[in-house]
């Protein structure tokens, strides 16, 4: 809910009355939601793939387990991985490309690329344009 979910779930129409319990609050949420949200929403991300290869680029939402091959990533490493992941410096065999952890500009290193700008925060949303050999960045402003 801290980074972004609050502002996904007020989109819906979910609110949560001052008389729901704190403890009842995220059970309250998963409720209104199942309500709020159109089935077409859910079968798009359900239909979602974790990773997409593309020539020389892997896209995914964390990043990947460095050491391990792209073929044996395992799917909360995807989603979820830190800090051995931006602080390797391991030849991934394809540049990832991925979000999940927020910076003020794109950050662009030999084996990865970071465009998570926190547009939750900033207001800032940032993709990468891939043609050809050349690479660069559109954002929000």
């Amino acid at each position: 809910m801290r980074y972004g979910g609050d502002a996904t779930v007020y989109s819906y129409g979910v609110r949560v009355p001052d008389t729901v319990s704190p403890g009842e609050r995220m059970v309250h949420i998963q409720e209104q939601l199942r309500e709020a949200v159109p089935p077409r929403h859910v079968d798009f991300l359900d239909g979602l793939e974790l990773s997409r290869e593309v020539g020389d680029y892997l896209f995914v939402h964390a990043g990947v387990r460095p050491r391990r091959s792209l073929e044996r990533q395992d799917a909360d490493d995807l989603m979820w991985i830190r800090d051995e992941f931006l602080e390797s410096e391991d030849d991934f065999g394809k540049v990832v490309v991925h979000g999940h952890t927020v910076c003020q500009d794109p950050e662009v290193r030999s084996n990865r690329i970071g465009i998570d700008t926190g547009a939750y925060i900033s207001g800032v949303l940032t993709c990468l344009v891939l043609e050809g050999e050349s690479r660069r960045f559109l954002a929000t402003i």
